[in-house]
């Protein structure tokens, strides 16, 4: 976080200093990235992330070859989300048991959604983190307001936001502490 000296001085700088056009003031460093901007860049955005629960798991694991991901939501028959299915699941319950993936509905294997942690567009990437650790999970699902089913993430795309917001902050820190220009970030 940011000290108190560099907080007290952001407050008092002039705000036409702070921040010009287009550039990130020091303010801003203390914002953190949300659940929905990390699903905006995850492999997950532009794809149909769901499966019925009815489909065999040789589907899912033809998804998951498919599209390179590791998880799908499951649905009932009303479109609604009924649990995830991962990668795990397939080799924990298949795999390892000799089952066969064609003749397995996904809903034999799935997690349900009453033991399904879920995450909300406004959460932090911070706060999906934390309920990623604390389940032993590499993926939540993502729910609007309503309870619908927006998008999946996973915590590759939250390790990917973190870095990428610690490297603005420390490009803004080095630019303040450097001296350039007449506002953070700059030139």
């Amino acid at each position: 976080m940011l000290s108190r000296a560099t907080k007290t001085l952001v407050r008092r700088a002039p705000k036409s200093i702070l921040a010009p056009m287009g550039s990130r003031t020091m303010a801003a460093l203390e914002e953190s990235a949300s659940a929905k901007s990390a699903w905006e860049k995850s492999c997950y955005f532009e794809m149909d992330f769901t499966i019925s629960e009815d489909a065999p798991v040789y589907e899912v694991v033809q998804k998951f070859a498919a599209y390179d991901v590791g998880c799908l939501v499951t649905t009932c028959a009303n479109g609604e989300i009924s649990g995830v299915i991962s990668e795990r699941d397939y080799i924990s319950k298949i795999a390892l048991l000799g089952r066969k993936s064609k003749e397995t509905a996904v809903k034999e294997i799935s997690t349900k959604s009453s033991n399904l942690l879920t995450a909300s567009p406004h959460d932090s990437v911070d706060e999906c983190m934390e309920k990623m650790l604390s389940k032993d999970i590499r993926h939540l699902p993502l729910l609007d307001d309503d309870g619908k089913v927006i998008g999946m993430l996973s915590v590759k795309d939250l390790v990917k936001t973190m870095v990428k917001e610690k490297d603005e902050t420390i490009k803004v820190l080095s630019d303040f502490a450097l001296g350039k220009g007449g506002h953070f970030g700059g030139e």
